[in-house]
């Protein structure tokens, strides 16, 4: 018995939706940059430990302006807060979207894989009775194995 993880049967018409609703997504929040895959190396990150330190040093600082050097934008780093914690949530909403697609494109991806190892395995038996053994043998070299290079001592 096959597996049957998922069913789905999506129109044309709703994948046209979902993406018209993602670009209206990124309209609606226009400014997002792209980085290199590097480019965050070197940042510091405000991450859940660093945020009740950064959140009470802007605090210090509006309240005590005359040690703020003209140099120290405070007025600026608390507008990126705030846009911290406004892009947040909407974060967190397009990550558990993410993996839910994610988790169902591995399931729907799962029930073909058994079906079509299940469907080889029929090939394999009976193939050669039906005429199938040159396609057999092409569909065998999705098992070919690849001979490792060995690690030669340096």
């Amino acid at each position: 018995m096959s597996q049957n993880l998922v069913s789905l049967d999506y129109t044309d018409e709703q994948i046209a939706a979902a993406m018209a609703a993602l670009q209206q997504i990124e309209a609606a929040l226009p400014g997002l940059i792209a980085m290199e895959s590097g480019d965050r190396r070197g940042m510091m990150l405000l991450g859940p430990v660093s945020q009740p330190f950064a959140r009470q040093t802007l605090r210090v600082l509006e309240q005590n302006p005359g040690i703020v050097p003209p140099s120290l934008n405070v007025a600026e780093a608390r507008l990126d807060l705030a846009a911290f914690d406004k892009l947040t949530p909407v974060l967190e909403r397009l990550q558990s979207l993410t993996t839910r697609v994610d988790d169902t494109l591995a399931a729907l991806g799962s029930d073909v894989m058994d079906v079509a190892l299940d469907g080889y395995n029929q090939i394999k038996l009976s193939g050669a009775a039906h005429g199938l053994d040159e396609l057999r043998k092409e569909l065998s070299g999705r098992f070919a194995k690849t001979r490792r290079k060995v690690a030669q001592p340096v």
